[in-house]
């Protein structure tokens, strides 16, 4: 069985939740693959610590939370230094680059790949798409979900009017995971 562990963290107001709900409806609506996600937040609406727990799986999954990471997504420090005790020491740390500084922390067989995705986002007019950005990091960089899956996620999953935009920012990421993944 092919059980991947996912947690997506950051802080309320960059996505969060959305880039894991992106990764699940990916796996388990476009990908034929079984999916559980489970979301954590502060009460606080935007600043406050924010993350998603995403299992993806060949099989049903009869414990939806997250023991130990194969993935983590990171958008803060914090996150990053809440979160990367857990993860399994083969893991991979994808991380906004800009937010999140890894140098020195990281066991040496972990893999840990940068993305500048709030500069990406900025780029295309709208920094409210690094989460989007980072969805297609995720999916270039581990290459977990077919393209098309994750396309179609957004696609179901971002405001009416957004979808190209959307798919611009999806796009970015996942040329520079697909790039830097090789």
């Amino acid at each position: 069985m092919t059980r991947t562990e996912i947690r997506v963290g950051g802080l309320g107001g960059q996505g969060i939740i959305l880039c894991g709900s992106i990764i699940g409806k990916a796996a388990a609506i476009y990908a034929g693959k079984h999916a559980a996600m489970i979301q954590a937040f502060g009460p606080e609406a935007r600043g406050s610590a924010c993350s998603a727990q995403v299992i993806v799986s060949d099989e049903a999954i009869g414990y939806p939370y997250v023991r130990r990471p194969d993935i983590l997504v990171l958008l803060s420090q914090d996150a990053f230094t809440q979160f990367v005790p857990q993860l399994k020491p083969d893991g991979i740390v994808l991380f906004e680059e800009e937010l999140v500084q890894p140098a020195g922390k990281l066991p040496p067989t972990v893999r840990a790949l940068g993305i500048p995705a709030t500069r990406f986002a900025e780029e295309l007019g709208r920094r409210l798409v690094l989460n989007i950005v980072m969805v297609g990091f995720f999916a270039g960089a581990t290459g977990l979900l077919p393209h098309e899956a994750v396309e179609k996620a957004v696609l179901d999953s971002v405001p009416k009017g957004t979808e190209g935009l959307n798919l611009r920012a999806l796009g970015k990421g996942y040329d520079f995971g697909r790039a830097i993944s090789v």
